[in-house]
C-alpha cells in the first residue's frame, strides 16, 4: 500500500462559524482523525492565514480582497485556530496557505515528498473551494487522491453533489469516512498476520 496522508483542510474557527452543520460533523472528523492516527497515517492540517494588514492579498483576488476590510484570518488569530475538538496534537503537521488550494503558496508538496506520500486523503470545507482546488492540483502532481465525501461541505448542496458524484470520480476515489476507516482496519489485520 502506498504511503498515505490525511489532509484536514480549513476546519478552523473562522470558517466553521459559517457552516450550520459544523457541530454535527466534528465528531465524524474526530473519529476519522483517530482512525488515521491509529494506522500511523500522518495528519496534515491545512489552514488559511494571512499576515497583518494582508500584504499577501492582491486587490485583484476577488475572494480574499473581501476579507481585508474586516482584518480577517490574520495568522495567530482565533479565526485561524483549528476547532478544539479536532485540534492538532504533537507530531501532526500544520501548513498555512494564502490561497484556495492546499498546494498554492505552501510547502505542502515538500512535506508530502519528504514523508514519501503517494496518496492524499482529503476532507474539508468547502467542496467547491479548497477540496476542488486541492483534488485537481494533487491529481496533476500525480498523487493518488481519495475524497471523503461526507467530510466535505459546501454552502450549495447541489454543487457539492455534482462535485462528489460527477467531477471528483474522474480524478479520485470518492468514499465515505466510514468506508475509508474500514479499509484501514483491513490493512492492519493483514499486517498483524
Amino acid at each position: 500500500m502506498s504511503k498515505t496522508a490525511l489532509l484536514i483542510m480549513d476546519l478552523q474557527n473562522g470558517i466553521l462559524d459559517r457552516v450550520p452543520t459544523a457541530s454535527s460533523l466534528l465528531p465524524l472528523y474526530a473519529t476519522t482523525i483517530a482512525s488515521a492516527r491509529a494506522s500511523s497515517i500522518p495528519i496534515i492540517y491545512i489552514k488559511l492565514g494571512f499576515r497583518p494588514q494582508h500584504p499577501d492579498v492582491s486587490p485583484l483576488n476577488k475572494m480574499f480582497e473581501r476579507i481585508k476590510p474586516f482584518g480577517g484570518f490574520i495568522e495567530g488569530s482565533d479565526a485561524t485556530a483549528v476547532h478544539p475538538s479536532i485540534a492538532p496534537i504533537e507530531g501532526d503537521i500544520i501548513v498555512t496557505k494564502r490561497r484556495v488550494s492546499a498546494f498554492a503558496s505552501t510547502d505542502l508538496e515538500l512535506v508530502l515528498r519528504s514523508l514519501g506520500v503517494q496518496r492524499v486523503v482529503v476532507a474539508g470545507v468547502s467542496t467547491s473551494g479548497v477540496v476542488l482546488s486541492t483534488v485537481r492540483e494533487a491529481a496533476d502532481r500525480d498523487y493518488g487522491v481519495t475524497v471523503l465525501r461526507d467530510l466535505c461541505f459546501d454552502g450549495d448542496e447541489e454543487v457539492h453533489r455534482v462535485l462528489v458524484e460527477k467531477v471528483f470520480p474522474k480524478q479520485a476515489d470518492v468514499v465515505t469516512a466510514g468506508e475509508w476507516a474500514a479499509g484501514l482496519k483491513g490493512v492492519e489485520e493483514v499486517k498483524e498476520e
